[in-house]
C-alpha cells in the first residue's frame, strides 16, 4: 500500500494545525497533547525490534497501547477506537532514502506499516514520538515521504529538546519517516523584549508577519502566543536571539528585568512568504532537486569555475542592472581615483530616458552641479542601482559613450562571455543580454576587483554631496544581503518588465568556499531569492561534501 493514496488526509490535518489561531483550538491542542502523554506513559506496551514485526490482536487493541522499536527512537500511540481488527505492524529502518536537499536529517529513517489496512480507520490520526539524534537549536519537524509528488512533506510536529525528541500527529497506516531540521529557522534560542505595539506581538526574522507563534520560556515552562508584526533581531549581530518580544508579551513569561531568557517557539499558525511558500516550502513539500521556477540559473565554484548546477544556462536573456556591475568595471579599468571630485550634470540622466519614462528610473536625486566623488557615484550605482550615476561615471570615464559601450562588450568577449551584449551601460535596455552561464563567468572576474566586491556587499551606504551637503542614504536592493538571512558577500539586482527579477550573489558555505550564483528571469523578486538559496543549498550540500 502506497502513502500517497493516504495524503489527503494528512495535507487536511496540516492545513487545520498550521491555521489555528483561536484560544479553543488552542485549548483543543493542549488537551490532545496531555492525553497523547498520558497514553504514552500508562497505557501497554508492544514492542517491535529492528526490522521486525509484531501482532496486534482484539484484547490489546481495546485497552490502547504503545508499539515503540529502534530501541524506543520510535513509539506509535494507538488509542481505542484507531484500529478496529487485528492486524500486524511491520517497522523497519531504511537506508539510502532519497533526502531532501534543503532540510537537515537528525534521524534514521523509519518505515512503519500496518498490514491489514482494512483494520485502520484513517480519519483517525494517532501520534508518534520519535527521538533525533543531533542537538541543535533549528526548529524541527517530522516529514514522510509521498511518492505522489517525490517529495517530503511536513507533519504536525511539536518539539521537546530537552529530551531530544519530537511528537507529530499522522493520518497514514503507512509511512517512511524521519526527522528534519530547518537549517535558517530557530527553534530555540534566547529572547529579548522591547517596546513596541504593547501587547501579545513579537518580531522574527524567521516567521512572515501574521504567523502566530507559541514561545515557550525554558526556565518555568510558562508559555505566550504571539503575532509576528515586525522584522528582527539581526542574526548577524545576535546570533543566538531566536525572536524579540513585546515588553507586554515578555512580561507573560518572564520579569522584564531578565533582559534575555531562554525559549522555544512552537507555530501555530505560518503565513506563507511572498512567493507562497511555508519556511521555503512549497505545497509539494520538501524536494529532492531544486525546483526553481525561473528562466534560468546557474551556481559556479568561484574557485576553480567549475559549474555544480544549472537550469538552461546558456539561453540568452536580458540582464536589466546586472549590466552595471560590468559598467563599473570598464571604468575603473581606466579611471581608479575614488576621491575625485564630479559634477552633476542633468544631461547624464537624459539618456536613461530613450528606455523608459522619468518616474519609471531608479536614480539618485540631484540637481545640475552637484558635486561628489567618485566612490559615492560607484556605491550609488552598486547599492541603490541608481541609472543616471552610471551615466556620470561614463561622461567622466575619458571615454565616449559609444566607446564605453564597446569597452564593455570587448571586456565580456575577453572573458569568454560571447553570447554577452551590450547597447547601453545601465540596464535599462532590453537589448543588453547574456546567459546565466556568462554571467556567472562575468561576475568571478570582475568580483575581484576589490571596488567592486566592497559596493556590491554593502548593507547600505550614506554620503553627503561636497558643495550642498546633501545627504543621501541607500540600501542594498537585496534585502536578504541588509538582513543577513543568507551569507551573501557580494550581489547584485535587476529588474525590468521583460528581464523580470534577475539576481547575481556571492554567498560563502560553511567552509569558506564562494560560489556564485545567477538567477535570471524569475517572476518575483521573493522567487529570485529563494531560487538563490535553493541552487547554493542544493550545490553545496551534494556536489561539496
Amino acid at each position: 500500500m502506497k502513502a500517497n493514496k493516504y495524503s489527503q488526509f494528512i495535507l487536511k490535518s496540516q492545513f487545520i494545525y498550521n491555521n489555528l489561531s483561536s484560544n479553543l483550538n488552542i485549548k483543543i491542542i493542549a488537551i490532545a497533547i496531555i492525553t497523547f502523554s498520558f497514553l504514552f506513559s500508562f497505557s501497554s506496551s508492544a514492542l517491535a525490534e529492528n526490522n521486525s514485526s509484531i501482532y496486534l490482536d482484539k484484547a490489546t487493541i481495546a485497552k490502547g497501547y504503545t508499539v515503540t522499536g529502534f530501541e524506543d527512537n520510535l513509539k506509535l500511540s494507538l488509542v481505542p477506537g484507531i484500529l478496529n481488527e487485528d492486524t500486524r505492524v511491520d517497522m523497519e529502518e531504511i537506508e539510502g532514502m532519497s533526502l531532501p536537499f534543503n532540510l537537515e536529517k537528525l534521524s534514521s529513517v523509519y518505515q512503519f506499516e500496518f498490514r491489514n489496512k482494512a483494520a485502520y480507520d484513517n480519519h483517525k490520526p494517532f501520534y508518534i514520538q520519535f527521538s533525533y539524534d543531533e542537538e541543535n537549536s533549528d526548529y524541527k519537524q517530522v516529514f514522510f515521504f509521498d511518492s505522489n509528488y517525490n517529495t517530503w512533506r511536513p507533519l504536525p510536529t511539536r518539539d521537546y529538546p530537552k529530551e531530544n525528541f519530537v511528537r507529530s500527529l499522522i493520518h497514514l497506516p503507512y509511512a517512511r519517516i524521519a526527522v528534519f531540521s530547518h537549517p535558517s529557522v530557530m527553534g530555540q534560542g534566547d529572547a529579548s523584549w522591547y517596546a513596541y505595539k504593547g501587547g501579545n506581538f513579537a518580531a522574527s526574522p524567521d516567521f512572515p508577519k501574521g504567523s502566530i507563534i507559541r514561545v515557550h520560556n525554558m526556565a518555568n515552562d510558562k508559555y505566550v502566543d504571539v503575532e509576528i508584526n515586525d522584522f528582527g533581531p539581526d542574526r548577524s549581530i545576535f546570533p543566538n536571539r531566536i525572536i524579540d518580544l513585546d515588553k507586554e508579551a515578555f512580561k507573560e513569561i518572564a520579569s522584564t528585568s531578565a533582559g534575555i531568557i531562554q525559549v522555544k517557539i512552537e507555530p501555530l499558525k505560518i503565513v506563507k512568504d511572498k512567493s507562497n511558500r511555508t519556511l521555503g516550502l512549497t505545497d509539494e513539500g520538501a524536494h529532492l532537486e531544486p525546483e526553481i521556477s525561473a528562466q534560468a540559473a546557474v551556481i559556479l565554484d568561484e574557485e576553480n569555475g567549475e559549474v555544480l548546477w544549472e537550469k538552461n544556462g546558456e539561453e540568452v536573456l536580458p540582464i536589466a542592472s546586472l549590466t552595471k556591475v560590468m559598467a563599473v568595471k570598464v571604468f575603473l579599468d581606466n579611471n581608479r581615483d575614488l576621491k575625485q571630485v564630479v559634477e552633476y550634470k542633468y544631461q547624464d540622466e537624459e539618456y536613461n530616458y530613450q528606455y523608459c519614462e522619468k518616474w519609471e528610473s531608479a536614480r539618485l536625486r540631484l540637481e545640475e552641479g552637484d558635486q561628489l566623488t567618485v566612490n559615492d557615484l560607484i556605491y550609488s550605482s552598486l547599492v541603490g542601482s541608481a541609472n543616471n550615476t552610471v551615466e556620470t561615471l561614463v561622461r567622466y570615464s575619458g571615454l565616449s559613450r559609444d566607446a564605453f559601450v564597446k569597452a564593455m562588450n570587448d571586456k565580456a568577449k575577453v572573458l569568454g562571455a560571447d553570447s554577452t551584449h551590450f547597447t547601453e551601460p545601465t540596464g535599462l535596455s532590453t537589448k543588453n543580454v547574456s546567459s546565466a552561464l556568462d554571467y556567472a563567468i562575468i561576475a568571478k572576474e570582475v568580483l575581484e576587483d576589490p571596488v567592486i566586491a566592497s559596493a556590491v556587499s554593502a548593507r547600505e551606504y550614506s554620503f553627503s554631496t561636497i558643495n550642498g551637503n546633501k545627504v543621501r542614504n541607500l540600501y542594498n536592493t537585496n534585502s536578504w544581503l541588509r538582513y543577513s538571512v543568507m551569507p551573501f558577500t557580494a550581489s547584485k539586482t535587476g529588474y525590468l518588465h521583460e528581464a523580470k527579477y534577475c539576481l547575481m550573489s556571492r554567498i560563502q558555505t560553511a567552509d569558506d568556499r564562494q560560489l556564485i550564483s545567477v538567477v535570471l528571469g524569475a517572476d518575483t523578486r521573493d522567487e529570485s531569492l529563494f531560487s538563490t538559496k535553493d541552487a547554493f543549498n542544493y550545490s553545496s550540500k551534494i556536489f561539496l561534501h
